[in-house]
C-alpha cells in the first residue's frame, strides 16, 4: 500500500474563474482577455489502496470534482449496489465556507465518517443545515491534535495548529480587530503517512512559526499554502480592501511570505495550494510563476496526482 494524493481543487474560496470577476486572471473566460485553465476550490483526496479515498476538505465543487476523478466515482454496481462510494473519510481542516459547504451535497443517505476537531465540529453542531447529514450514516468523529488516527486502514493521519483565524461568517462584528494568527483547533494542517512515506497539507496559513517549521524541515512532499503571491495583492487589483494577513494566509513573497520561509527547510517537493483567482502564478508566463518555480515550487493543477 502506498501513499497517494490527488487534487481536486487546487484554488481558494470562489476557484478560478470567480464567478462575479473582471479581474486579470478571470475576465478571459468571460471573453475579455486570456483565458487560463479552470480551477475548482481547495481539496485534497488521499489514498493507501484502490477503492478507498480520504477526502480533506469538502469544496462547494465537490460533485464537479467526483465528475472529473474516476477514481472518486462510484464503483461496480454489481459488486457495491446502486448507491456507492470510494470516499471512506472525509477530514476538514477548519470551518471555512469552501472546506465545509461540500457536505451538503454528500447529504444522500451515503456512509462515510467525518473527522474534525472538537472547535470545527461545535461549528457544524451550531448550524442546523448540517443536519442534513444523516447520523445514522455519516459518523462525526472528533480528534484532538497530535493525535495521529486511522481514517481508513495502513493511512494514519495527524492534525496539528497552524496560525489562523476564525471563518469569515463567525467574525461578526469584530471586524479588523479579528486575531487572524490565533493557533489551535480552529485551523489545523494534516501530517499524512502511510507507514513508510509522508506528506503534508497545509492549506490555510497565517505565519511561519518555529514549531511547524521543525515539524515540517526535510520532508518528502508537502502542499502548502499559496493564496497570495503579494499580501497587498487584491488591493494591487482593484478587487478587495483586505490583505493576506487579514485573511488569515501568509503571502508567497516577502520577507515573511513562503518562499523565504521555505528556504532552508530541504523540504524535497513543495506544491502550492488554495491559490486566490487574484494570485498571478495562475500564469505560466509571470514573472511570479517563474519566480516560485525558481525556488522550487510547483503550482497545483485540478487532477494532479502524485506520491511522496
Amino acid at each position: 500500500m502506498a501513499l497517494r494524493a490527488l487534487i481536486l481543487g487546487a484554488a481558494a474560496g470562489g476557484g478560478l474563474p470567480q464567478w462575479n470577476c473582471n479581474g486579470a486572471n478571470s475576465a478571459g473566460f468571460w471573453g475579455r482577455g486570456d483565458r487560463l485553465s479552470p480551477a475548482t476550490q481547495s481539496s485534497l483526496a488521499v489514498s493507501v489502496r484502490d477503492g478507498e479515498w480520504v477526502v480533506l476538505n469538502a469544496s462547494p465543487d465537490i460533485r464537479a470534482q467526483i465528475m472529473a476523478r474516476p477514481q472518486l466515482q462510484p464503483r461496480d454496481p454489481a459488486a457495491h449496489g446502486l448507491r456507492d462510494t470510494p470516499i471512506a473519510a472525509v477530514v476538514l481542516t477548519n470551518g471555512d465556507i469552501d472546506h465545509i459547504a461540500g457536505l451538503l451535497t454528500l447529504r444522500e443517505k451515503q456512509r462515510f465518517d467525518l473527522w474534525t476537531t472538537p472547535v470545527i465540529a461545535d461549528i457544524l453542531r451550531a448550524n442546523p443545515i448540517f443536519d442534513a447529514l444523516d447520523p445514522t450514516c455519516v459518523a462525526r468523529r472528533e480528534i484532538g491534535l497530535d493525535a495521529p488516527f486511522e481514517p481508513v486502514p495502513g493511512l494514519t493521519l495527524e492534525l496539528f495548529a497552524t496560525p489562523g483565524k476564525t471563518p469569515l461568517f463567525l467574525e461578526g462584528a469584530a471586524g479588523d480587530a479579528v486575531q487572524t494568527d490565533v493557533e489551535g483547533e480552529q485551523t489545523v494542517g494534516v501530517r499524512l503517512s502511510d507507514g513508510t512515506r509522508e506528506a503534508f497539507y497545509v492549506p490555510g496559513c497565517a505565519r511561519m512559526t518555529p514549531a511547524l517549521a521543525a515539524r515540517l524541515r526535510g520532508a518528502a512532499l508537502a502542499f502548502f499554502d499559496g493564496t497570495v503571491f503579494h499580501d497587498d495583492e487584491m488591493i494591487r487589483a482593484g478587487v478587495g480592501h483586505k490583505t493576506g494577513k487579514r485573511m488569515g494566509h501568509m503571502a508567497m513573497a516577502g520577507p515573511d511570505g513562503s518562499l523565504a520561509a521555505f528556504a532552508d527547510l530541504d523540504v524535497k517537493r513543495k506544491i502550492f495550494v488554495h491559490m486566490n483567482n487574484t494570485n498571478p502564478v495562475w500564469r505560466k508566463d509571470s514573472a511570479e510563476r517563474a519566480e516560485v518555480e525558481a525556488a522550487g515550487w510547483e503550482i497545483a493543477h485540478d487532477g494532479l496526482e502524485v506520491t511522496p
